[in-house]
This record gives C-alpha cells, structure tokens and sequence, in this order.
C-alpha cells in the first residue's frame, strides 16, 4: 500500500505546473551558472596561486566571472522553494477536497499517508538532483576529456545528498504548516516568511543584537575579537541556509580548511594545500547533524499532530 500511495503522489507532482515551472527555472540557473563556469574554466585551472585548481569538476560548480553567482549559492536560495512548493498544501488539500476522509476511510495507515507525502517529492527532487549531476559531470568529460577523479566525485556527491537534505528540511517544515493550517495560503505564506526571516532578516537582527555589546577592536586583544566573531557565527548557523552555505562550500572548496575566524599563529607555516574529503566531510559534520536534526524534528512534530489530530467531513 506504501508503493501505491508513493507512486501516486509522484506522479501528482510530475504532472503538476509549479513543480514544472520550478523544474525550468532551476534546469534554466543550472545552465547558466555552468556555461558561466565553464567559459572562464581554462583562467580558473591556470591560476597557479588557486589551490583548487586541480579540482575541473568541482570549478564547474563553483567557478564565476561575478555576473551571476555560482550554481551552488543559486541552490540555495532556490532549494526552500522547491521544498515549500512540494509540501505547503499536502495535507490541507486534500482535507478541503473531501480525499483525505476518503483515503483514511480506506485501510491505509495515517502514518503511511503523511511518510508518502514526505518521500515522494524527496525521490523526485532526488531523481532532479542526480540527472543534473550527471548532465555536468557527462557535459565535462565531452568537452574536457579529462576523467572525473573519486575524490572529486564523492565531494560532488555529498554536495548532492546535503541540498536534498536542504530540501527534506523545508519539505517537513512545509507539512508541517499544511497540517497545522487548514487555507493552503496560509501555510505558504507562513512557510515563505520563515524562508525570508532566516534568509534575510535574521542575519540583520544578529548584527543588530551583538553590535552594542562589542568592544572596540583597537583595546581588546585579537583572542578575545577572534572569540566575539566565534559567537556571531555561532548565532548566524542557526539558520539552515547558514549551515547549507557552510557545508556546500567546504565540499565544493577544498583548500578551506577553516569555518571561523583563524589567528596569525595559526597561518604561521600552514600549507595552502586541498584538504581529503573525509577531513572536509568531519569539518561539516555539525552543520550536517544540524540539518537533519531540524528536519527530524518537523516531522517528527507533523507526525505527532496528524496522528491526533481528528478528521471530519
């Protein structure tokens, strides 16, 4: 019954014109951002003093010339669309259209009614995500003829499986909302004004709180300035797209080898060398467990108000 149940809701989202719009508009950015990084690919991998520049595949993704900004900064702003876009009328839809009595009336568990409308945008964002991936590593191989190397592959994976997980976070957030507000407008609106408040307002409201209280920099010493500018990063990776630029970044990158701010003694003799990709997966495990745990929790709050919650005509 699980199958049937996902199989449907696939084939809903497929047919549906936002999930087609989005679809263009992040295929549309993803073409953009790659002919941009891949007309200014022969400067980037020529720069000698870029520690990266070894890394062809990874400068298709993260290589500009300032016009537009990369795919994966593009992402970021996109991802919580597509998720809100998916799930903000999951429930409340088919509780105004009459379904949802119908479906619970049959012998289907609720439980396996709100897993399939969590699962089955995940495995079409899934499917989109993957069949870019392959566009562009297929695309570089035509065009290039240089082989993909495994590190690169697993760094271009991972940043594949956390934009999904970016995705999955914004998805449960959205059924959330679409359980707990019976208008669809209404669970859009307030699932785009929490996108906004992290996105663009809460950055604002930390510098804003912190400011007054920081010392001037010319009688402190640089232990203490470095540990007020710990604090401020701390209060910004509150926000999930703080913690996805975070974790999108040092995989794309890897030359950096730091997510805070680094004292003179401690670029005293550094090597500017790529670090592997199990020391940058370690370095954002935090941000990783950070997402997942936030996605869990809005399921998990979602699951916990559908099973309770009692339903009518």
């Amino acid at each position: 019954m699980m199958n049937v149940l996902i199989n449907k809701e696939v084939a809903t989202h497929i047919r549906s014109w936002r999930f087609i719009v989005l679809i263009l508009l992040i295929v549309l950015t993803f073409g953009a951002s790659l002919y941009v990084s891949s007309s200014g690919l022969k400067e980037a991998v020529g720069n000698m003093k870029d520690p990266d520049q070894s890394f062809l595949y990874l400068k298709l993704l993260t290589t500009t010339d300032n016009s537009i900004p990369p795919f994966h900064v593009f992402l970021n702003f996109l991802a919580p669309l597509l998720g809100i876009a998916l799930g903000f009328d999951a429930i409340n839809s088919e509780y105004n259209s009459g379904t949802l009595t119908r479906l619970v009336a049959q012998p289907i568990y609720r439980d396996s009614l709100l897993i399939s409308k969590f699962f089955a945008p995940l495995i079409v964002v899934s499917t989109l995500f993957t069949a870019l991936v392959l566009l562009m590593i297929g695309g570089g191989l035509i065009g290039t003829g240089v082989r993909i190397e495994p590190q690169e592959l697993l760094r271009i994976l991972g940043f594949t499986l956390i934009s999904i997980l970016y995705v999955a976070f914004w998805l449960s957030l959205s059924i959330l909302l679409s359980i707990r507000f019976r208008q669809p407008a209404t669970s859009a609106l307030t699932a785009i004004g929490i996108w906004l408040f992290f996105t663009v307002f809460f950055p604002i409201l930390v510098n804003l709180a912190i400011r007054p209280f920081l010392p001037n920099p010319n009688y402190i010493s640089e232990q203490e300035y470095l540990s007020y500018n710990e604090l401020i990063l701390n209060l910004l990776r509150l926000s999930p797209s703080q913690l996805y630029t975070d974790a999108t970044t040092t995989l794309l990158m890897p030359s950096v080898r730091s997510l805070g701010p680094i004292a003179m003694e401690q670029m005293v003799g550094a090597i500017p060398a790529p670090l592997s990709f199990r020391e940058s997966f370690l370095m954002v495990w935090p941000q990783i467990s950070g997402l997942t745990a936030a996605m869990m929790i809005c399921f998990a709050w979602s699951y916990f108000i559908f099973m309770r919650r009692e339903i009518r005509n």
